[in-house]
């Protein structure tokens, strides 16, 4: 059984953002919280849009990777014994982490 760490990202992948583009704007993933787990890597990212019509607007994006770093375009689905270490991958993601607890609040 495969146990859950946070992964952490190097000093050179913090300081160049991340983009993406979706139909209603593009951006730049402000904050994301990423773990590696036995099937994949579960990750929530911050979506920040600086074009088009969403631009200045926030979003959430659940999602995640496979083990090779490639983005999987599926449902995420998240083993209950990996929510500590995703919980604990969200200590280093202020703004995400506060939106999230808007769904609990």
């Amino acid at each position: 059984m495969a146990v859950a760490k946070a992964k952490k990202k190097s000093a050179a992948a913090m300081q160049e953002p991340r983009t993406f583009a979706l139909h209603w704007g593009n951006g730049i993933i402000e904050e994301e919280a990423q773990i590696g787990a036995t099937y994949h890597n579960p990750t929530i990212q911050l979506l920040t849009f600086t074009d088009g019509p969403a631009k200045g607007t926030h979003e959430i994006r659940f999602c995640h990777y496979n083990h090779r770093g490639m983005f999987q375009r599926s449902p995420l689905i998240i083993d209950e014994k990996d929510l500590r270490a995703l919980r604990k991958a969200l200590d280093s993601t202020p703004k995400l982490k506060r939106l999230l607890k808007k769904l609990v609040d």
